[in-house]
């Protein structure tokens, strides 16, 4: 996984972005390999 400042998805490949716990996160149902995360906000204990 890939986490970057900020995210590119390619939807003509098959990729999502999606929202989850503040962090945001490309998805890829075609090619799983293909993921990536953008740094969100330190998880608090």
């Amino acid at each position: 996984m890939k986490v970057r400042a900020s995210i590119k998805a390619d939807a003509a490949k098959g990729d999502k972005v999606v929202r989850r716990k503040g962090r945001v996160y490309v998805i890829n149902k075609k090619d799983p390999n293909r993921k990536q995360r953008q740094k969100g906000p330190a998880r608090r204990k």
